[in-house]
């Protein structure tokens, strides 16, 4: 049998993802009972909520090696609330009697709750967790798995190392471009670099850019036959090394050259690997309101995949509010399609600032974009059709781009200002001083806008079809404050002050629901025999501290996180472990 047919038997029955996916496992344990009694680390007291959509119960947590063992309390253990875990505590004396020796460390949760790790959907660390392997904007918010490869941009499979170099160049104004070494041409090697070497666990997917930038170049026309045929047979053996599946970027070149017919097809290979079709829509295509995503769901329609909106949220200069947008999906779910979405809670996207610019200047790659920018004609062209459309876009666009990651030393002082407040300086036409920057700075700069709308971000955050995918972007003095606060504002503001949702739910939505979505075995629950991905966090303090004007704030009240049985973070402070793993579909 085949590696994708034994994956298929493992899980046919979880090929379709459900709303309550979680609350009773889709799959069995892959490790029997074969724990010993010698606990490395246990959490004693705390409050567990195990992922499913479950209140929370008693327990203790034990963690032996990277598994986890599950230690129930009966329930007069917690009768007096606050007592010393330690000091003639039932649950210390019942944990206890399970061990043959005493644990190498022991944690007081009481008042605490245990949740599994939180699994991020989005992600955008692929190249700068190589750089920064600690990544502590994400750890210190209890995520301790992420996926990345989204967008349509991932950086494997690249035979062809300057088409490698070339996206790294084009994509660092969204996914950086750090100082490391750039050896690999497959997703097995990328997966090899970040095995054991980060804190997170990491899954990929396969972005389309990367597959079209590979066989039909960087330029702006239909794929032809015997290329798509090519790009999947690439994106097939990605997948037997490892990735989840496909994503798409239909903002951003040369993946959004595809058309509905190509990204079809690809979908198609993806979900016969068991795979899921992972996309940012294709925004400008239609209405710019609904269009977008039902081209995301008729792909998913004659792929027979999985389709998963990513970043799907309403914003306020749309035609119409969400309760449509989120109607449609539902609507594709009765028909039977398996469709979901994450979002993110905070009201500030973020992007590289080469977004701004229209399809046919970036064909051809970095170097031909470079001549257009250079180019006086080009220049006049672009600033008619970015101005038009900017006219046009219901705010005053110049003011709502902030912009970031500047290298030269004459811009920094423009770090974290709007792009109006640098075109009034420079005595310039917004497009033209945009133009300026991109020429003389590089394609790297960064920019945060106004995103998601902040009165409908509760529909998104709280409906059932939906999971959290932080969309976190790691350049720039002043990222989107999403990158250091999402999951820690859910949890304190959606859940505990707003009562939106409940915290079992919220959990879900963080931990189950992802693992299930994309397939990922032993992980998103605590359940004996798991891996230990554990988050203690005190659910009154929790909170997010970032905010626009200071995004690179750490959360309050999550206070151990461990990956792969590892403290990682332990009392707020990380430990400079790197125990993160390169999961492989």
């Amino acid at each position: 049998m085949s590696s994708t047919s034994r994956r298929n038997a493992d899980r046919a029955s979880t090929a379709t993802w459900r709303p309550d996916a979680g609350r009773v496992p889709d799959y069995p344990c892959s490790v029997g009972d074969d724990i010993g009694p010698t606990f490395d680390l246990l959490i004693l007291g705390g409050t567990v909520i195990d992922g499913s959509g479950a209140e929370g119960f008693a327990a203790d947590v034990a963690i032996v090696g990277d598994r986890l063992r599950i230690l129930p309390r009966p329930a007069q253990e917690d009768a007096e609330p606050g007592r010393d875990a330690l000091a003639g505590s039932g649950g210390a004396d019942s944990a206890a009697a399970e061990a043959s020796v005493p644990p190498k460390r022991v944690i007081d949760a009481h008042g605490l709750v245990v949740a599994p790790g939180f699994i991020d959907l989005h992600s955008h660390s692929g190249l700068m967790i190589l750089a920064d392997p600690r990544h502590e904007p994400k750890l210190r918010q209890g995520v301790t798995t992420e996926l990345i490869g989204v967008d349509g941009n991932s950086y494997a499979p690249f035979p062809r190392r300057e088409d490698l170099l070339a996206f790294v160049e084009l994509n660092a104004g969204l996914d950086g471009d750090p100082p490391i070494a750039y050896d690999w041409d497959s997703v097995a090697g990328h997966l090899g670099r970040l095995d054991r070497s980060v804190a997170v666990n990491v899954a990929c997917l396969v972005g389309n850019s990367a597959l079209r930038a590979s066989v039909a170049g960087w330029d702006d026309r239909p794929a032809k036959g015997g290329e798509i045929a090519s790009m999947r047979s690439m994106l097939r053996e990605a997948m037997e090394e490892g990735a989840f599946g496909l994503s798409s970027g239909l903002d951003y070149p040369p993946g959004s050259y595809a058309d509905t017919a190509e990204l079809a097809e690809l979908s198609e290979e993806a979900a016969r690997g068991d795979g899921i079709y992972h996309t940012h829509v294709r925004y400008q295509l239609g209405d710019r309101y609904l269009d977008p995503f039902r081209e995301a769901i008729e792909i998913g329609r004659r792929a027979g995949a999985p389709a998963h909106i990513t970043h799907f949220y309403h914003r306020a200069t749309y035609p119409g509010g969400p309760e449509p947008m989120l109607a449609l999906l539902e609507s594709a779910r009765a028909e039977g399609l398996d469709v979901t979405f994450d979002s993110y809670p905070y009201e500030w996207s973020s992007s590289r600032l080469l977004i701004e610019l229209p399809g046919w200047v970036q064909s051809g790659g970095p170097p031909a974009l470079k001549r257009r920018l250079a180019d006086a004609e080009s220049r006049r062209r672009l600033a008619g059709e970015i101005g038009e459309r900017w006219a046009s876009a219901g705010l005053d666009v110049p003011a709502d781009i902030r912009l970031g990651n500047f290298r030269k030393p004459e811009h920094r002082r423009w770090e974290g200002r709007t792009l109006a407040d640098v075109a009034r300086e420079l005595s310039a036409d917004p497009v033209e001083a945009m133009l300026e920057l991109l020429a003389a700075d590089g394609l790297h700069v960064n920019e945060v806008r106004s995103g998601p709308a902040a009165a409908s971000l509760p529909a998104f955050i709280a409906h059932p079809l939906g999971m959290v995918g932080t969309d976190s972007v790691f350049v720039g003095e002043y990222p989107s404050p999403r990158t250091y606060g999402s999951y820690p504002r859910i949890l304190g503001e959606f859940v505990r002050d707003r009562k939106l949702l409940s915290l079992p739910e919220a959990i879900r939505k963080m931990t189950s629901a992802p693992a299930a979505r994309l397939g990922i075995r032993d992980r998103g629950l605590l359940r004996d025999g798991f891996f230990a991905d554990v988050v203690v966090f005190d659910p009154r303090r929790i909170r997010s501290l970032a905010t626009y004007e200071e995004p690179r704030r750490f959360p309050e009240g999550i206070d151990y996180v461990m990956v792969n049985g590892q403290l990682v973070v332990d009392g707020r402070r990380h430990t400079g472990a790197l125990p993160g793993r390169a999961l492989r579909h």
